[in-house]
């Protein structure tokens, strides 16, 4: 343990080589000064989620559009005007802060990379500083890498991607860095050491700190945000209203307050983007306790009614405020040695892009730098020469409450318990191992992928669900299940998953339960 003086910040994570130039006093004061600042209103967040949810489960509130807050639905308003190096985001990247991973996806020809602290990074204490490092080379343009394996040399190319970064959510502590005897917010650790030292060499070299915030789940929570803005840009003496962030809408919740998000967070606003993992897991999560019972998850696309929908929403709101409405994950990766399987992935992902394009979405992300090119294909097919299509309002878009929340009922199958099962503990197994995004079954699974598969099984159990052949699902069928398809491996990773679908409760994050073993 090291006691970083003078800030009562407590190290309870090794100090590798090269460490002490991310956690420097400095930036570790600066780390403090956030978490005594805002950790309290975060933790009030976090328990007005509880009580919100406790709320709807108990059917005390219906979700649907804030009544006090119509004012600003009705309003004509718009957010500030979008910087020159984020007007064009037809095709972004994602990927952990991985420093092989960082090079590829800056030279991969998307038009942005989002440096991933949260769904795709497992939040190791080596691997989160060891990010840092990484984040603050690239943004200073020395990033290189030597593959210890191939002796291939990484380094940068004459022309990278726009850098963004996702800090982890509002709900993930940070046990390995400690204030006052309680451990600090992860989020505000990941923001705090990516803004420290990188928010001015960005400003100075004519860059907009940029960045994305996930999991929100109401506009309060992007209140917090823009005053977290401020705050920090005043502590850095850059201007206010120089960072800008898209906030994933990929809470149920959340696409409630699509333009109170907007709103909340005008003067540093770049849009909204519809996280469709997430929401399908905050769907199940929000509405656990009803019985409609939801499909297998490779069921539930784009084009199910409700979804599109929510995406429709989110392209007609933002344009109408002046911002870039986003589209979802490309989840799916080129299959290597088989060429039909390989066309016929390819084709669901033209098919999903050419949705998007054509619905008015600004830009789409990819999961694999094989996809840049066809993503991008189709979003230039519609653009024609323009950097986004903002300008096209959707005012024939008509999305009521009852929209959102008309979501599908279907039998699942015993493939898609199967399939939850082992992407679970696949995910789980490989998370503990420090690996926070996994190519399985020809996907790239990353947090939220896992976490649909964790509450499908925990809505369909308890429940007392039928199959589509109608076998009960139960308990003993559970762990026949995890013992047919696992065969004894990934004892820590089977056991997490197995109490976590059984329990009494609903488990806020698999994650979460696991976090203590990693």
């Amino acid at each position: 343990m090291i006691v970083a003086s003078p800030t009562s910040l407590e190290i309870r994570g090794p100090m590798r080589e090269g460490f002490d130039q991310i956690l420097t006093p400095d930036a570790l004061g600066f780390v403090a000064d956030l978490q005594r600042t805002f950790g309290d209103r975060i933790q009030e967040l976090l328990e007005a989620r509880r009580e919100r949810q406790r709320r709807i489960d108990s059917t005390e509130e219906q979700l649907g559009f804030l009544p006090e807050t119509q004012w600003i639905r009705d309003g004509e308003w718009t957010i500030a005007p979008i910087p020159a190096d984020l007007q064009d985001r037809r095709v972004e990247i994602t990927g952990p802060v991985d420093r092989k991973m960082m090079i590829n996806a800056l030279n991969s020809g998307a038009n942005v990379f989002m440096a991933d602290f949260e769904d795709s990074q497992a939040p190791t204490w080596d691997g989160l500083i060891q990010g840092q490092k990484n984040l603050r080379d690239a943004v200073d343009g020395s990033i290189a890498y030597d593959d210890p394996q191939s002796g291939k040399h990484y380094e940068l190319g004459s022309k990278t991607a726009t850098l963004a970064v996702r800090p982890r959510g509002l709900h993930l502590p940070e046990e390995h860095l400690y204030l006052d005897g309680k451990p600090v917010s992860g989020t505000l650790m990941d923001f705090g050491l990516a803004a420290y030292h990188n928010a001015p060499r960005l400003v100075r070299d004519g860059k907009t700190p940029f960045w994305y915030l996930p999991k929100l789940q109401s506009h309060k929570e992007a209140e917090l945000w823009n005053d977290v803005f401020n705050h920090v840009q005043d502590r850095l003496a850059i201007t206010r209203g120089t960072f800008k962030a898209t906030v994933l809408i990929e809470t149920f919740p959340a696409a409630f307050e699509m333009d109170e998000i907007l709103y909340a967070l005008k003067d540093h606003s770049a849009g909204l983007n519809c996280g469709r993992w997430d929401y399908i897991f905050s769907m199940i999560k929000t509405l656990h306790n009803r019985p409609w019972i939801l499909p297998d998850r490779s069921e539930i696309g784009m084009t199910t009614p409700c979804m599109h929908d929510y995406s429709l929403l989110a392209i007609n709101t933002c344009h109408r405020r002046g911002a870039h409405a986003m589209g979802g994950m490309a989840a799916q990766i080129p299959i290597k040695g088989d060429p039909a399987a390989n066309e016929a992935a390819l084709a669901k992902v033209r098919a999903d892009k050419r949705r998007e394009a054509n619905d008015g979405h600004d830009g789409t992300w990819v999961a694999h730098p094989g996809l840049i090119g066809l993503a991008r294909e189709e979003f230039d097919a519609v653009l024609q020469g323009r950097p986004n299509q903002i300008d096209r309002q959707r005012e024939d878009v008509h999305v009521s409450a009852a929209d959102l929340l008309d979501v599908p009922s279907k039998a699942p199958t015993m493939g898609g318990l199967r399939t939850n099962v082992t992407v679970a503990i696949q995910y789980l197994e490989s998370w503990l191992r420090g690996a926070g995004c996994v190519p399985l079954n020809n996907l790239m699974e990353d947090a939220a992928t896992a976490e649909i598969s964790g509450a499908q099984v925990w809505h369909w159990l308890h429940h007392h669900t039928h199959l589509d052949d109608s076998t009960p699902v139960t308990a003993d069928l559970v762990r026949s299940v995890i013992d047919e398809q696992m065969q004894g491996k990934f004892p820590l990773a089977r056991k997490i998953f197995e109490e976590a679908v059984t329990a009494e409760e609903m488990p806020d994050f698999l994650t979460l339960r696991a976090y203590p073993h990693l």
